[in-house]
């Protein structure tokens, strides 16, 4: 890692994009996430995992944990984890029309409508085998020529009990044809939709950065910290977790089975300046571009923050913060759910357009969150007991300095940019 380039102020190499690409483009709902992790990740990590690190399975789901010290429970351990689950549509019934009858999950119906999937049909002579099925679209009215008054001028809006999947059925025994496919109630669906470079530099956009993108920076944190020669003091946990979408039950059997000491989730966020219709909520003003976001409110740990924020100051890595309360809303509180002590954060990167088929993201964002997170992992291994330092220093607020006003005079750098938005 070069104390002179900054990789975060560059384009993403093809190279890597085309990891990402491949990354997020695994077919993998919830409960199937064994795509990602042992299609994609999986031998990705075998390529540079130094011979003496672990890969812990399990079985009730397709997670993974690759240990860099496996069972040296007196080091300091640090888990980051991303989540390799996405968002599940199923079948819910087939009409003798031949309508397959889909549950939405976390979409907005009306974001569904006109869009290709995916249906990935498990042979019911062959439990266990996976068929894919494509060329179908997600439907609800049929045509504008359907639908009222209030709904072609908005006022009503698509209700998810009139989502479903038209695979173009047509001719005799309508819901036969489809029986004859092996479709059955419970059979996943997702967008059909891969990851493309966006008009604009350094950006890129498809279905399911939500949180294949968490994936991607977890394994490139780990290649860059075995390519560094690995950590003394520090255990690293790099985690794959499961079933996050759903409540994020995944991500606190791995930290109550492995009982990390810090907890990071890596998980995307939002672009709070882009998203319409929010102004008056005051949200902070997150945005694409500006760096990755660190998770500051009650349940972010401010020993491991200050820590973060050291560092990406320290090699001028662009940070936003992002303000939670008593959730993070991220694997980030798979300590906290799984009552294991740990300090635990989240760092994330602005996305517009979550849940949605066109969600779009920026590559220095993510290699910004890639690089403070390695940067983390060597300023952690770096104290000289990492434990005590934690069990020691938590903030005194009743050691707080007074502060005086400081006048109405902008820091230097603000009044440049004021000035260069003057000119223009």
């Amino acid at each position: 890692m070069s104390e002179i380039r900054k990789p975060w102020a560059e384009p993403m190499p093809e190279a890597q994009f085309t990891l990402m690409r491949r990354i997020l483009d695994a077919p993998s709902p919830v409960g199937l996430e064994g795509a990602m992790t042992y299609g994609v990740l999986k031998p990705h990590f075998e390529r540079f995992a130094p011979k003496g690190w672990h890969m812990h399975q399990y079985k009730g789901h397709a997670g993974a944990v690759w240990d860099t010290h496996p069972g040296r429970d007196d080091m300091f351990k640090v888990m980051i984890i991303g989540h390799a689950d996405k968002i599940r549509m199923q079948v819910r019934s087939i009409g003798d029309d031949g309508k397959i009858w889909i549950n939405t999950d976390a979409f907005l119906p009306n974001v569904l409508v006109g869009h290709e999937v995916k249906l990935f049909s498990e042979d019911p002579e062959h439990p266990g085998r996976y068929r894919i099925i494509q060329g179908g679209t997600v439907e609800a009215l049929g045509a504008i020529h359907f639908s009222d008054a209030a709904q072609r001028e908005g006022s009503k809006g698509i209700k998810k009990e009139q989502i479903y999947l038209d695979l173009q059925i047509h001719g005799e025994n309508k819901k036969q044809q489809v029986l004859n496919l092996g479709v059955r109630p419970g059979d996943a669906i997702i967008f059909d939709r891969p990851i493309r470079h966006g008009f604009s530099p350094d950006t890129f956009y498809g279905a399911y950065l939500d949180n294949g993108l968490g994936c991607f920076v977890t394994a490139e944190v780990a290649r860059l910290i075995a390519e560094a020669g690995g950590t003394e003091k520090v255990r690293v946990l790099f985690a794959i977790a499961s079933y996050e979408e759903i409540g994020r039950f995944g991500s606190r059997v791995l930290a109550g089975e492995l009982r990390p000491d810090v907890v990071i989730g890596v998980d995307v966020n939002h672009d709070y300046v882009a998203a319409p219709g929010i102004g008056d909520r005051r949200m902070q003003p997150l945005q694409m571009g500006k760096g990755f976001t660190m998770s500051v409110g009650a349940i972010a740990s401010e020993q491991l923050n200050r820590i973060i924020e050291s560092t990406a100051r320290e090699h001028d890595i662009p940070m936003q913060r992002d303000i939670v309360g008593a959730d993070t809303g991220t694997d980030g509180m798979a300590g906290v759910l799984a009552a294991v002590d740990c300090a635990a954060t989240s760092i994330g990167f602005p996305i517009r357009n979550m849940h949605t088929i066109s969600e779009t993201g920026n590559t220095q964002d993510v290699l910004a969150a890639i690089h403070v997170l390695a940067r983390t992992l060597q300023a952690l291994d770096a104290l000289p007991d990492p434990h005590r330092e934690f069990l020691d220093h938590h903030p005194r607020l009743d050691r707080a300095e007074p502060l005086a006003h400081q006048g109405s005079a902008k820091p230097e750098e603000e009044k440049g940019n004021d000035e260069e938005r003057t000119e223009r």
